[in-house]
C-alpha cells in the first residue's frame, strides 16, 4: 500500500506542477482575459486536448463502463460516447462560429445583450447547477475508484483530488487547465490501454469477450421504448451544447475557423476515448469471477475499478487508477472554472460592481472557483451515484438552456418576455414527468406509462414546447417588449 500511495502522490504532484508552470508561463495572462480565455490565443492542438479531456471525465469513463456492464442497459443504452461526440460536432457546425465571431466572453453574454442583465443572471442558475452536478458526479467516480482499487478512504480521496484541481485552477485559470489537460489525457490513454491486455487475458482473450458479450447483449428497445431511447439520445446530443465548459474553449480560440476545427476534431477524440471504457465494461460482463475468489460486482457503477483491482496486477491497477484520477481532474477543473467565469462576468460585474477593476474581477473569479469547488465537493460527499447526477444535470441544461441558446442566437424576434415564459414552461413540463432517481413523483399524466415510468419522450417534448413558447410569446409581445438586436458586446475582458 505504501508504494501505491507514493505513486499516486507523485502523479498528483506532477499535475500540480504542470498547472503552476502554465500559470507563470505567460505574463500577459495576468488579466481577466488571460484568466478566463487565455487571451484568446489557445493553440489548436492544446484546444483539442483540453476539449476532449474536459468531456472525458471520471463520470464519462466510469459511467460508460457501467452502462456496458449493466444487463438492464448494455451497449444499446451506452449513449454518452457517441451522443457527446455528436454534440460537439453539432456545436462546432452551428454554434461555435457565430459565438466566436461575436467575441463573447461567456455563454451568457448573448442573453445579457438581448434580454438584460437580470435575465442573464437568472439563466446562470441552471448553468451553475449543471456545472456543480457535473463536478460532483466525477468526484464521486474518483472516490469510489480509489476505495475499490486501493481501499483508500473515499472522503479523503475526493477532498484531496478536489483540492489539487481547485489549487492550480485558482492560480492559472484556463491556461493551467488546458496544459494540465494535455498531461491528464495522455495519462488516461496510457493507463487504461496498459490495463486492457491484462484484463482480457484473464477472461480468455478478445474473441471470448466479443462472443460472450454479443450473445448476452441487450436488444434494441421495441414498442414505445424506442421513443424513450430517442429522447435520451437527443438529450445528450443537444443538451451537451449549451455548456460554458464547451464555449470557454470555443471563445478562447484565436479565430472562428479554429473554433470549428477544434470542435470537430474533439468530437472524434471524444468518441475514441470511450473505447477503453467500453472494453473494460464488456470484460466485466463476461468474466468468470469464480477463480478470482470474489463475486461479480453488485453495483454496475463500480465495475471499472472492480475489473482493475481483480483482473489486473496491482501495479497495473495503480496505473489504471491514475488514469481515472487524471480524467476526473481534467473535468473538475474545467467545470469549476466555467461556473466561476459566468458568475464573475455575468453576475458580479453587471449587477454588483459595474465599476470593478480588472484586478478586482480576477480576485472575484478566484474566490468563486474556491466556492464552487467546495459546493461540488460537498455534494460529492453526500450523493454516491455517478449516472444519476450525470443525467440530471444534462436534463436541466437540455430542457431550459438549449432552446434559449437557439432562439437568442438565431431568432431576431426573441425577446425577454418570451425567454422567461419559455424557460418556466419547459421546466414545468420536465418536472411534471417526475424523476424516480431522486424520488420526485410525476404530476403530469404523460402516456405510455410502465413500471419504470413513462416511455413518452417528455424531455424532448418539454424542450420543444419551451422553444415554441419563446417564439410564440415573443411574436405576441413584440410591440410591448421590443426585441434587442444581437451585437458584439460593449464590455470586453481587459487585456
Amino acid at each position: 500500500m505504501g508504494w501505491q500511495l507514493l505513486s499516486i502522490g507523485v502523479f498528483y504532484s506532477l499535475i500540480l506542477l504542470v498547472g503552476l508552470y502554465a500559470a507563470g508561463r505567460r505574463s500577459e495572462d495576468n488579466t481577466t482575459s488571460g484568466l478566463l480565455l487565455a487571451n484568446r490565443g489557445l493553440p489548436l492542438w492544446i484546444g483539442v486536448f483540453t476539449m476532449v479531456a474536459t468531456w472525458v471525465g471520471g463520470g464519462y469513463i466510469n459511467g460508460t463502463a457501467e452502462a456496458v456492464y449493466d444487463p438492464q442497459r448494455g451497449l444499446v443504452w451506452t449513449m454518452a460516447p457517441w451522443g457527446y461526440a455528436l454534440s460537439m460536432a453539432v456545436g462546432g457546425l452551428f454554434f461555435a462560429r457565430r459565438m466566436r465571431r461575436m467575441n463573447f466572453t461567456t455563454l451568457l453574454d448573448p442573453f445579457e445583450i438581448r434580454y438584460g442583465k437580470r435575465v442573464a443572471a437568472a439563466l446562470f442558475l441552471p448553468a451553475l447547477v449543471g456545472e456543480v452536478f457535473w463536478s460532483a458526479a466525477i468526484l464521486v467516480a474518483l472516490g469510489t475508484t480509489f476505495g475499490t482499487v486501493l481501499g483508500f478512504d473515499v472522503t479523503a480521496s475526493i477532498l484531496f483530488s478536489a483540492a489539487v484541481a481547485v489549487g492550480y485552477t485558482m492560480v492559472g485559470g484556463l491556461r493551467s487547465v488546458a496544459y494540465t489537460d494535455v498531461v491528464q489525457l495522455v495519462c488516461l490513454v496510457l493507463g487504461l490501454c496498459i490495463a486492457i491486455p491484462f484484463a482480457i487475458r484473464n477472461v480468455g482473450g478478445a474473441d471470448a469477450v466479443m462472443t460472450g458479450y454479443l450473445a448476452e447483449m441487450t436488444p434494441f428497445p421495441s414498442g414505445t421504448g424506442v421513443w424513450l431511447w430517442f429522447d435520451m439520445a437527443l438529450l445528450l446530443i443537444l443538451g451537451g451544447i449549451p455548456w460554458q465548459v464547451y464555449f470557454q474553449r470555443v471563445l478562447a480560440s484565436k479565430d472562428e475557423q479554429t473554433a470549428v476545427r477544434l470542435s470537430l476534431i474533439g468530437a472524434v477524440g471524444c468518441l475514441l476515448m470511450a473505447i477503453p471504457a467500453v472494453i473494460l465494461g464488456a470484460i466485466g460482463a463476461v468474466a468468470d469471477w469464480g477463480p478470482t475468489g470474489v463475486d461479480p460486482s453488485e453495483q454496475p457503477a463500480m465495475i471499472l475499478p472492480y475489473v482493475l483491482r481483480h483482473l489486473t496486477p496491482p501495479v497495473v491497477a495503480t496505473v489504471g487508477l491514475a488514469a481515472v484520477a487524471a480524467a476526473v481532474m481534467s473535468s473538475v477543473d474545467s467545470s469549476i472554472l466555467s461556473a466561476s467565469s459566468m458568475f464573475a462576468w455575468n453576475v458580479y460585474l453587471p449587477l454588483v460592481r459595474p465599476s470593478a477593476s480588472d484586478r478586482e474581477l480576477r480576485y472575484v473569479v478566484r474566490v468563486a472557483i474556491l466556492v464552487v469547488g467546495l459546493a461540488a465537493t460537498a455534494l460529492a460527499l453526500s450523493v454516491q451515484s455517478v449516472y444519476v447526477l450525470w443525467y440530471l444535470c444534462a436534463d436541466l441544461v437540455y430542457v431550459v438552456l438549449f432552446p434559449q441558446l437557439v432562439m437568442v442566437l438565431f431568432n431576431r424576434h426573441a425577446n425577454r418576455t418570451g425567454a422567461i415564459i419559455g424557460a418556466l414552461t419547459g421546466l414545468l413540463l420536465r418536472l411534471g414527468g417526475g424523476e424516480p432517481m431522486i424520488g420526485l413523483p410525476a404530476f403530469i399524466p404523460y402516456p405510455w406509462q410502465g413500471p419504470a415510468g413513462s416511455d413518452f419522450p417528455f424531455r424532448t417534448f418539454a424542450m420543444l414546447t419551451g422553444l415554441l413558447t419563446i417564439w410564440l410569446v415573443s411574436r405576441v409581445t413584440g410591440k410591448l417588449d421590443p426585441p434587442k438586436p444581437l451585437a458584439e458586446p460593449a464590455k470586453q475582458a481587459s487585456s
